[in-house]
């Protein structure tokens, strides 16, 4: 099993990671955030995947609502 790698000093200094990604939106793309506890980008990432049905859902659930912040949809590690 792999271990994880140590967080750089940029990161320690960034705090809790976060993952960008997109969705489609008919014809359109829409860009989405989701906020990490995580301290490294690769275990932020390795979340994303791991989880991404429901991301995703969370995802699609929030631009039903129209929760939109300056053209992102930001989410929150549950």
């Amino acid at each position: 099993m792999r271990k994880c790698p140590q967080p750089t000093l940029q990161e320690i200094e960034e705090g809790p990671q976060a993952v960008s990604f997109q969705i489609a939106n008919g014809n359109a793309r829409q860009s989405c955030i989701l906020q990490t506890s995580f301290p490294t980008k690769v275990q932020a990432q390795r979340y994303l995947l791991a989880n991404w049905p429901a991301v995703e859902k969370m995802a699609r659930d929030a631009l039903a609502v129209g929760a939109i912040e300056d053209g992102q949809i930001k989410l929150m590690m549950s």
